[in-house]
């Protein structure tokens, strides 16, 4: 059976028109298994655990674990917004053609921008550790050595998107493989009980031992939602995925589950069994690992998370190039410009937006990384809190009756998950929220001068028609 999925124009003044015409359309080529593991893959656990967990340990030390288990039961929530919207809304623009459709054009185009500034800071961020990991073998400065993963993932980005689900579905495998034996060496090795995961210490400046207040829990939660935040992927890739009414759904939340457990189980084990608090707050995993076994497992492991890393690299680049994809095809920018983005190249992807996310993605391993990660968690938590807005919109007038997948507690779930990330959002260095402010305030001036008085020509968030129930 085929429905026919489109915005409704109704349900608010200023909603998302459909884009007159037939918009290229992404070849629907994957199932649930190829969907999941190009989505965990962007999730990337052990790469995750060993490049962003690190910076966790050295400012919250034994609350690393809490926090990160409190930001992924505020996934669920998230998950939860995701499925529904995704299977109402299946198209390649993820979080913005949800908010567009159900919250209206400006909210949608801030969604865009806060998406454009995560799916382009994310992949550096990781890839920057590839360095590190690849010590053992050879010494690499670590921008050259993220840029290089960058240019790799942007050539492998420009395949068959089946073709790349087998390349990371192999890397994911060594990846978790990594994660495990970090797992059973911690716990092997345990220095404490379960007791100091929630003992709230972190070692501090001249041998001393601080206290880990509730409010850099909270504040660490921006990094513990980016830490699990590549499951939305499976959106992303809706128009991809065979019966994405079924399908997005189970990819969303089997991904969210599975990514927990692999990142979660290795960071209790590290906590227990770091042999003391300053080694645990230092964040040196590889050290640890060759501390508790030989050279030889931490030289593995290493080049396992080198690999992981190479994985995230190319399966965020698929995803973040489908991003820009969208918009073009959305009309969101002048014409020449939409019409280079929305090129397919000989194997069905958009080559020349892969082209655009992964060359910038290199130079942007060149900037402060204290600064990209600030970012991110500030854009990835407003990001969210708009998404929780689209769900609580999610089933006026005729999306009520439109089959979907839903959450269950609608609509306190998604109004506990607004109230929660507005605080979170409140906690955050006022740094990272100006630079993410302006960036967005930038983005609503386009918005008003460019994007707003063309609202015929530009900006037609279009859905796709053979949505298959």
């Amino acid at each position: 059976m085929t429905d026919t999925l489109r915005p409704v124009e109704q349900a608010l003044p200023d909603a998302a028109p459909t884009a007159s015409g037939s918009p290229q359309k992404l070849k629907r080529s994957i199932g649930i298994v190829g969907g999941t593991l190009l989505t965990l893959s962007c999730v990337t656990p052990a790469s995750t655990l060993f490049v962003v967990v690190p910076d966790l340990f050295s400012s919250l030390g034994t609350a690393t674990a809490l926090t990160i288990a409190i930001g992924s039961l505020l996934c669920i929530a998230v998950a939860f917004c995701y499925s529904e919207l995704g299977t109402l809304i299946p198209s390649a623009g993820g979080e913005y053609a949800m908010v567009s459709t159900m919250a209206g054009r400006l909210a949608g185009w801030l969604v865009f921008v806060l998406s454009l500034l995560v799916v382009m800071i994310v992949p550096p961020v990781i890839a920057m550790g590839t360095a590190d990991y690849l010590a053992p073998i050879v010494h690499l400065n670590p921008s050259m050595a993220g840029a290089g993963v960058m240019l790799l993932a942007t050539l492998a980005g420009l395949l068959d998107l089946r073709a790349n689900a087998w390349i990371t579905g192999v890397f994911l495998v060594l990846e978790v493989i990594a994660a495990a034996v970090v797992a059973v060496l911690g716990f092997t090795h345990s220095q404490r009980g379960l007791g100091s995961l929630t003992s709230m210490q972190v070692a501090g400046s001249g041998g001393h031992t601080d206290t880990v207040t509730a409010m850099l829990v909270v504040s660490g939660l921006a990094i513990a939602l980016f830490i699990t935040q590549g499951f939305s992927t499976a959106v992303y890739l809706s128009e991809e995925l065979e019966n994405p009414r079924r399908n997005v759904a189970r990819t969303v939340l089997a991904t969210l589950a599975i990514s927990t457990v692999i990142i979660l189980v290795p960071v209790v084990a590290i906590t227990m069994g770091a042999s003391d608090l300053s080694t645990l707050t230092g964040g040196d995993i590889s050290s640890m690992v060759t501390a508790w076994s030989n050279s030889a497992v931490g030289t593995f492991v290493s080049l396992c998370v080198a690999l992981a890393i190479i994985n995230a690299g190319i399966v965020m680049v698929i995803q973040n190039s489908r991003v820009l994809f969208a918009s073009a095809r959305d009309k969101a920018w002048p014409e020449p410009i939409n019409q280079s983005l929305s090129r397919l190249g000989r194997f069905g992807s958009p080559w020349v937006a892969t082209l655009l996310v992964g060359v910038p993605g290199a130079l942007l391993c060149f900037v402060n990384l204290d600064t990209l990660y600030g970012v991110t968690g500030v854009s990835v938590t407003a990001m969210y809190l708009l998404v929780a807005v689209a769900a609580l919109l999610a089933r006026r007038g005729q999306h009520r009756h439109t089959p979907a997948w839903r959450m269950p507690l609608w609509p306190a779930m998604p109004v506990l998950l607004i109230a929660v990330l507005a605080y979170i959002l409140s906690q955050q260095e006022m740094t990272y929220l100006v630079w993410t402010g302006g960036i967005t305030a930038v983005a609503t001036l386009y918005w008003a001068f460019y994007l707003r008085p063309r609202r015929e020509t530009r900006w037609l968030v279009s859905i796709p028609e053979d949505v298959q129930a």
